[in-house]
């Protein structure tokens, strides 16, 4: 049986990826030689879990958040029974991976790490973003060895005039208390409580909070209750700290993160080009007739229920 080696003016390749929703294969495009990532994901498949519109609001939001430190989305194409995801290609895997094969990272690496991660939520959040699922699993490294935030999954844009997200979700021991106890909470602050985490993970070469079981977990994160290794310095402890503040009133933002003293060495402020328009066309046409499908499918059942 053939299957189609080419989408548009993509050559598809390898499976670089498999999830439970998708495949991801590695494209070339034809037109200007340049490698993409294609996540392909079966209508039907989306339609049986009623995931289309968590996966039109993640495919919208990358859109929305183009910086050089997310992976980027190039346009979305749809067959009749597929819809493609056209990705940036990020070749240097996981940060995940660096520290499980490096252990701890030193000082210099982790901050340039930290620098880039702040501008790129910074970005998100001045679009009213907020990705909610920080981890060193969705932090990817490209050819230059720089940060690319990936995975939109959880992301939340709030509601016009409403502030506070009620969505418990995330890893656990990445996740602010705030988010845990289900009360509301500015997705802001939960963000900078990752990327806390994330910093203590990247010096310490293991997670600040661990526990075999969830209730002793969620005590420890509650009361903010870590140690730093003795190894950090103090800069790095102190900004650690102001991080993992368990309030998220006193929690530091990202303006008290960029004048920490910790943090701007070596600092190389990114420097973004004129903002493009972004246009969400491609996306409501790959969606569009799902959602015909979606509504067809609806009424079916509720005329076979019917008596």
């Amino acid at each position: 049986m053939s299957t189609t080696r080419r989408v548009g003016k993509y050559e598809l390749g390898r499976t670089i990826g498999e999830g439970t929703f998708a495949k991801v294969k590695f494209a070339i495009n034809t037109e200007n030689g340049e490698s993409v990532a294609v996540k392909i994901l079966a209508k039907s498949s989306i339609l049986k879990h009623k995931m289309v519109h968590q996966i039109k609001r993640e495919i919208s939001i990358m859109k929305i958040v183009r910086h050089p430190f997310i992976v980027r989305l190039h346009e979305v194409l749809a067959s009749r029974t597929k819809i493609y995801i056209i990705l940036e290609f990020v070749p240097g895997g996981e940060l995940f991976d660096k520290i499980v094969h490096k252990g701890k990272l030193s000082e210099m690496e982790a901050r340039k790490y930290l620098q880039q991660l702040i501008d790129a939520i910074s970005h998100c959040h001045k679009k009213g973003v907020y990705h909610r699922d920080l981890k060193p699993e969705n932090l990817l490294l490209d050819g230059r060895d720089n940060l690319k935030v990936s995975d939109f999954g959880l992301s939340a844009l709030p509601k016009q005039g409403v502030d506070l997200l009620h969505t418990t979700c995330g890893t656990p021991n990445y996740v602010a208390p705030e988010v845990l106890n289900g009360q509301g909470y500015d997705g802001a602050a939960a963000d900078i409580w990752s990327c806390g985490v994330i910093l203590f993970v990247l010096l310490a070469g293991y997670l600040p909070f661990e526990e075999a079981d969830l209730p002793t977990l969620y005590k420890k994160i509650n009361s903010g209750s870590f140690t730093c290794p003795f190894w950090l310095s103090a800069g790095a402890k102190s900004l650690i700290e102001k991080m993992l503040d368990p309030n998220p009133t006193t929690r530091i933002t990202v303006e008290g993160i960029r004048n920490d003293p910790w943090f701007p060495v070596n600092y190389i402020p990114v420097r973004q080009g004129v903002e493009e328009e972004v246009n969400l066309d491609d996306i409501r046409a790959a969606f569009d007739d799902i959602e015909d499908q979606f509504v067809t499918e609806q009424s079916r059942h509720l005329n076979r229920g019917a008596p």
